[in-house]
């Protein structure tokens, strides 16, 4: 099994920056690829960025593409997700999500192929 525990959100003004981090455990971390979901009040939770297991293959939504930057430390056990410009809309919970793959390049921005998911971390953006 692996667990995941995000941690870094807080509340921020609009252009403001944030930087999530996820530590995770029971599993070579090098064998996971990893991505950032959010849910935001009332809506269904949605993809934002997610990484390969080597780190050299990333993918973000359109919403989010050129304001946040996904990385990760192997050696470490982490994953970031740099926020910058952020928004009002940006308003979430930020969910840490990991699986093992056998292709360094793989990612995917697919909830239901993700298979353990952190708790959670706030991020509120005031206008």
């Amino acid at each position: 099994q692996v667990q995941l525990v995000e941690s870094g959100g807080g509340l921020v003004q609009a252009g403001g920056s944030l930087r999530l981090s996820c530590a995770a455990s029971g599993r070579t971390f090098s064998s996971l690829a990893m991505g950032w979901f959010r849910q935001a009040p009332g809506k269904e939770r949605e993809f934002v960025a997610a990484i390969s297991r080597s780190g050299a293959n990333t993918g973000y939504a359109d919403s989010v593409k050129g304001r946040f930057t996904i990385s990760r430390n192997n050696a470490k056990n982490t994953q970031s997700l740099q926020m910058n410009s952020l928004k009002p809309e940006d308003t979430a919970v930020y969910y840490c999500a990991a699986r093992s793959s056998d292709t360094y390049s793989y990612l995917t921005g697919l909830q239901s192929q993700y298979d353990y998911w952190g708790q959670g971390a706030q991020v509120t953006v005031s206008s």
